[in-house]
């Protein structure tokens, strides 16, 4: 099935690893041209690196902190400066935060912290792309949410709520941009083996975890399909991925 990104220009902000890079390598195999935004220079430069490499792909790193508008207005400028447009937009910047701890253990600042980059980096992402997707042919912009958009898991409020916040973004972007011809959405997984996912549980690997684990690379699939033509009357949605548990009733049966 051809996805219809050749030749379209995508930005993929938390791109220097996990679903980020799963994404911007994704990307770069249906022949987008892809910058690869984030505050890890050296690991950003790399991901660049491969995408050019494995893929033959124009590929792009630059560094940027998704919660600083002068970073995001800059790199945005830069993108274009290069490309010329841009065609798809990737909000897959994001950290955990404060893992295991009691509400009453939380400081106020890195409750902050979280929100900034999980709701904020998108939001400025948003603000500082919109009038360039509103240009393109088949405008996109696709944010990582999470199964933590719908239900909690115990010692991870900042993260819950900033990703409940997300979901929410995502439909009042989609609502705004419309008129503009821009669609949004975003996909909420449930764990990802990811570096992120791995420190948090204070895991080497999930081999022999009793619960699903989803790859990177199936998320970027989703975020593939919500980037692309293909899925042209889909805005405003969010695609969970999630082996189904949201779909279980609490039911005894």
């Amino acid at each position: 099935m051809d996805l219809e990104l050749r030749g379209r220009v995508a930005i993929v902000t938390g791109g220097a690893s996990g679903i980020g890079a799963a994404c911007a390598a994704a990307l770069a195999s249906e022949g987008a041209l892809v910058a690869v935004l984030d505050r890890n220079a050296p690991a950003g430069e790399a991901v660049a690196e491969r995408l050019r490499q494995r893929h033959g792909a124009r590929a792009i790193f630059l560094t940027a902190d998704v919660t600083s508008e002068d970073d995001m207005r800059s790199a945005v400028a830069r993108v274009v400066g290069e490309f010329g447009g841009i065609d798809v937009v990737v909000g897959a910047a994001g950290i955990s935060g404060p893992f295991g701890k009691d509400i009453t253990e939380i400081e106020a600042a890195d409750f902050d912290a979280v929100l900034a980059v999980n709701l904020r980096g998108p939001f400025l992402l948003a603000k500082h792309t919109a009038d360039h997707l509103a240009r393109a042919e088949h405008p996109a912009m696709v944010l990582i949410a999470s199964d933590s958009s719908f239900v909690a898991a115990p010692g991870m409020v900042p993260y819950n709520a900033s990703k409940g916040a997300v979901l929410q973004l995502t439909r009042a972007l989609s609502v705004d941009l419309a008129g503009r011809g821009i669609r949004v959405n975003c996909v909420c997984p449930s764990v990802v083996n990811t570096p992120m996912a791995r420190a948090d549980l204070g895991v080497a690997d999930f081999a022999g975890a009793d619960f699903p684990v989803q790859s990177a690379d199936q998320v970027a699939a989703h975020v593939l399909y919500l980037a692309s033509p293909a899925s042209a009357p889909v805005n405003g949605t969010s695609l969970v991925s999630d082996f189904g548990y949201l779909a279980r009733s609490s039911f005894p049966a």
